[in-house]
């Protein structure tokens, strides 16, 4: 296309635009829609646009003191000429893809250019305000590859005609309920518009898709369009929209699951408190971002960090959050600040992610360098636990009963729509019933990892899992590891009975000590009294079994392997659970047992046959009330590149990706917060690893294992397991290497659903 036709009408005075398909690819932002509305044949206000290359071009062209760019130019601005003949007053806009509080506010007001000269010279109030515009866009932002620079030349700069009469903006759906209809913005009144604004409401809807800040002239009655620009909308009313949309016959179902953004659903899915009778709020700020939250206070983003890598939740308390404290706020379950307000920081970003936020706590006051805050007269230190109430502002002490969402009206809808060409499914990772059914009632189709270890959390159950790390012989572990049977047997049950028959991975053993064992000199005193030890013959056993790397250390199918007696109590305790579930369900029971942390084939062997054998003592594998299978988890890059010969002795594999992402790197997510960050902002990392995967590398081992998997047992079923099965980018890359299941936590069940539907499409 040449640069002559990069200056163009997208909406004449007199007659149709007749754009070619390039000049069709450059219309973005306002140029679109404005294009879109005048060829639908609805009054629109005279435009044309140009380029940034262009008026390059123009410019470069008038310093030679030729003309033949400039004869286009002045053919262009000459489709702004009514059939009256009269050079209309002007106005220029800029027509970003994307809303940009820096660019150039419209420019009104301007005389026509009095002669050729005056339309390409900057000191000329024409020239001189399409340059600001351009201008406005911005330099220095990377514009450094030839690629980007061809971006950078294909900018929009409007030219048009003053509009005739008085200018009214409104929304072309309501910003809440998503209904559509001419709506006011940002809760002002709603101008008096005529009943002929409807076609064009509908109009635009139909041909943008989204709610839409539309700008028109009326005079006597008469509406004149004269732009409009997409705005960013709450989940809820965008999701009402999209499924009003397939009602109304203007989408189909699998456009409007193909449209809503995936990561937006988190918003929808917010907890609330269950009850707050009995509790009383200890202080009030401003409820900025809706949900509530409990967990552990921390005062920096490297601790919730930490905090969220070792799957505990907690609130981050600060005076004000800034860009540096992002990070953080992701991590957090929740935020809490003495400053700030709706438009705060802390207030957008929380909204943003879908974070509960407080703000503005006046009897809030953070010292970070001590570790202490003070609520009132209250003193609270790191480790102490609150819940905020981001709807009302609310903080109160303690950790309160949270309800969980569920989805219902247009989520559900767009979620069912989504699973009729979703081809991959999806799982849970949950160990409590509770949980369970949080997830199914997200729609999760199972449960992909129940990590055994997360079922002794409470003190009682903590106790018994210490006793038996601690153990100083076999007959000792003999002893705890019976203990931990009974509630075992009962978990089992239960969460096969919530689960009514879809399938159940169980996860072996895998307690890393640093996250088990206790720490602090109060813990360790409580831990001694509780296992009837003095404190001195406590910590010399702490001594001895204290690793330097524990999360490369003694766990997993290590475990399994140096004391068996761990594994026979197991295999034992889901097998009982089997018996109980099956007796009390007409569903058959669908277990998986997966050991993790394997590195060797010979390893996965020696646990299968003792596995197996215990499973087939029970008597249970010749029942067809149940379903047993056996299988590995992928942590280790060893195991990837061996996956050939482990996929012989095994049903299924799936990739703990958090871990092996962890090994791949050589990093600790617990230690990387303190750098990752800084690796982002200097570009070393373009993402964090641990939340998006890494194709290149940790994708590569995933790739590598599963062709060498399936080439060795063409049915072997494929999962993945990791966090990042919730994360949009990460799902787009499994789906794309023939994964049979994805499984990931509670909240992110919705998200995976879409996105895979998305991929499928």
């Amino acid at each position: 296309m040449s640069l002559a036709q990069e200056m163009f009408a997208i909406a004449p005075a007199m007659g149709k635009a007749n754009l070619s398909a390039s000049q069709l690819k450059l219309l973005s932002g306002k140029s679109r829609w404005i294009f879109r509305v005048g060829e639908a044949g609805f009054p629109t206000v005279p435009s044309i646009c140009i380029t940034r290359a262009a008026w390059d071009a123009l410019q470069a062209e008038r310093a030679r003191r030729d003309v033949k760019l400039r004869t286009h130019w002045i053919a262009c601005l000459f489709k702004l000429v009514d059939k009256d003949g009269n050079p209309p007053v002007l106005v220029v806009r800029t027509s970003a893809a994307t809303h940009n509080g820096g660019l150039m506010p419209a420019k009104l007001g301007i005389s026509a250019p009095a002669n050729p000269e005056d339309s390409v010279d900057p000191a000329r109030p024409l020239a001189k305000a399409i340059k600001n515009a351009f201008d406005s866009y911005g330099f220095g932002q990377g514009w450094t590859s030839p690629r980007q620079d061809d971006d950078r030349g294909k900018q929009i700069v409007l030219v048009q005609a003053l509009a005739d009469g008085e200018i009214e903006q409104f929304l072309t759906r309501n910003a809440v309920t998503g209904a559509l209809g001419a709506s006011p913005i940002n809760g002002g009144p709603l101008p008096r518009l005529p009943e002929t604004i409807e076609p064009l409401v509908a109009l635009l809807d139909a041909k943008a898709g989204r709610h839409m800040v539309c700008s028109v002239a009326i005079k006597r009655g008469q509406v004149t369009f004269v732009s409009a620009r997409p705005m960013q909308v709450t989940a809820a009313a965008d999701l009402e929209a999209a499924v009003d949309r397939v009602n109304r016959k203007v989408w189909s179902a699998q456009n409007a699951v193909s449209r809503v953004d995936p990561t937006r659903l988190a918003q929808l899915l917010h907890p609330r408190i269950r009850s707050t009778e009995g509790a009383t709020p200890i202080a009030t700020g401003l409820g900025v971002s809706p949900g509530a939250a409990s967990g552990i206070i921390v005062f920096n983003p490297e601790d919730a960090a930490r905090l969220r890598a070792r799957g505990k939740h907690c609130i981050l308390v600060v005076n004000e959050t800034g860009p540096a404290d992002i990070e953080g706020m992701k991590a957090a379950t929740g935020i809490l600040t003495a400053r700030g307000g709706m438009s705060s920081h802390a207030g957008v970003i929380a909204r943003i992610t879908g974070k509960p936020c407080v703000a503005g706590v006046r009897t809030l006051s953070v010292d970070a360098a001590e570790m202490v805050c003070r609520i009132g007269d209250r003193e609270f230190r790191s480790g102490d636990r609150l819940t905020i109430d981001g709807s009302d502002g609310s903080v109160y002490l303690g950790t309160l009963s949270l309800a969980q969402p569920h989805i219902g009206g247009a989520i559900g809808t767009l979620l069912g729509w989504s699973d009729a060409s979703r081809t991959i499914a999806v799982r849970t990772n949950v160990e409590t019933v509770e949980s369970a059914n949080t997830a199914l009632s997200f729609g999760a189709e199972g449960i992909g990892l129940a990590r055994s270890e997360h079922m002794f959390f409470s003190p009682e159950r903590m106790v018994a899992l210490r006793r038996m790390i601690l153990s100083e012989d076999e007959e000792d572990r003999s002893r705890a590891v019976n203990g931990l049977v009974d509630f075992q047997t009962g978990d089992y049950s239960a969460l096969f009975s919530a689960m009514k028959g879809l399938p159940v991975t169980v996860r072996l053993f895998d307690p890393p000590l640093h996250e088990f064992l206790p720490r602090s000199d109060e813990d360790i005193e409580e831990t001694a009294a509780s296992l009837g030890l003095a404190v001195r013959a406590l910590r010399l056993r702490l001594e001895r079994i204290a690793e330097i790397n524990p999360m490369l250390g003694h766990r997993g199918v290590r475990l399994a392997i140096t004391y068996p007696e761990i594994l026979q109590m197991q295999m034992q305790a889901i097998m009982a659970g089997v018996r109980a579930a099956s007796e009390k369900q007409s569903e058959p029971v669908a277990v998986e047992v997966m050991v993790p942390f394997v590195s060797t084939a010979s390893e996965v062997a020696w646990v299968r046959e003792r596995a197996h054998a215990i499973a087939a003592n029970s008597g249970l594998l010749r029942s067809e009330r149940v379903k047993f299978s056996f299988g590995t988890m992928i942590e280790l890059p060893r195991a990837c590149l061996r996956a050939g010969d482990i996929a012989n002795m095994v049903d299924f594999i799936s990739f703990g990706t958090n871990d092996l992402t962890q090994t791949t790197f050589g990093i600790s997510r617990d230690d990387a917060p303190t750098f990752l960050a800084a690796y982002q902002r200097k570009g070393i990392y373009e993402r964090d690893p641990f939340v998006t995967i890494d194709e290149k590398g940790v994708g590569e081992m995933i790739s590598i294992a599963i062709e060498r998997g399936r080439a060795a047992n063409p049915h072997l079923k494929i999962g993945i397991c990791g966090e990042h099965a919730g994360d949009p980018v990460s799902l787009k890359f499994f789906a794309g290497l023939g994964v049979d299941y994805v499984s990931c936590s509670p909240y992110r069940v919705p998200v995976a659903r879409l996105t895979l539907a998305q991929t499928s499409a």
